[in-house]
């Protein structure tokens, strides 16, 4: 089932391939394109979503097992990748949580380069590390590792603390309690430990498609402090 919404189809446009669309990130960067001329979204999801007033983009809903060929009929010059589960949703199955948040995401990073997307913005997370005792930091760190190793041009891996922003549909009892303490909990987080301060999903997408619009190469782990520049470069809207 493929859902479509226009914008230009000029050449100049920087083509955007989005997955995991339907989640904050996912809906923080649909919200923050609004109105740039400068760039189109496809973006790709396993359900239907309500599309923010001013969205001007192709959405194409579709099983998993079809995302490959969604990705190639977009012919992106960048994936952008917000997919991510939790241990609850997953069923705390750990073969459930990785066919999310390790094999779709390699699988469409995979479907897009071989559909010529040279780029990859991906979303991880801060204490991503294929060391790390605990499965979910542990399973990021091996994607992190893995998506180095595909042979895209540039790919930029950003690592955000606690996001902030409303969720649809999908409570965290912690995660709130957590935001509701992180404005005081952030002031005591200095030197190494700003990576670990919350941010707006926004500041996330933002900086998203900041860094998708970059072409020069490159590998480029972003936490906090770089998630909060490469969102301040973000061009602004022509008025």
């Amino acid at each position: 089932m493929v859902c479509a919404r226009w914008g230009s189809a000029m050449s100049e446009l920087l083509r955007i391939a989005l997955v995991g669309a339907t989640g904050l990130i996912g809906r923080s960067v649909i919200e923050a394109s609004i109105g740039r001329e400068d760039m189109r979204i496809n973006a790709i999801a396993r359900r239907e979503m309500k599309l923010p007033r001013g969205a001007r983009m192709e959405m194409f809903v579709a099983e998993t097992n079809h995302w490959g060929d969604m990705i190639a009929v977009a012919k992106p010059d960048v994936l952008v990748c917000a997919l991510g589960t939790t241990w609850r949703k997953a069923g705390q199955d750990e073969a459930a949580f990785r066919a999310v948040d390790q094999a779709l995401v390699l699988d469409s990073a995979r479907a897009a380069l071989a559909a010529g997307a040279m780029r990859m913005v991906a979303i991880s997370s801060i204490g991503a590390d294929t060391g790390a005792r605990q499965l979910y930091l542990r399973v990021k760190g091996e994607v992190e590792r893995d998506l180095a190793k595909l042979g895209f041009e540039r790919l930029d891996i950003l690592r955000p603390g606690l996001l902030r922003g409303p969720r649809e549909a999908d409570p965290r009892p912690l995660e709130q309690l957590g935001k509701i303490a992180a404005p005081v909990a952030d002031l005591f987080l200095h030197g190494k430990y700003r990576a670990y301060r919350s941010v707006s999903a926004r500041i996330v997408a933002e900086a998203v498609l900041s860094l998708a619009l970059r072409h020069t190469r490159g590998k480029s782990v972003h936490d906090h402090d770089a998630i909060l520049r490469a969102a301040h470069s973000l061009p602004k809207l022509a008025v």
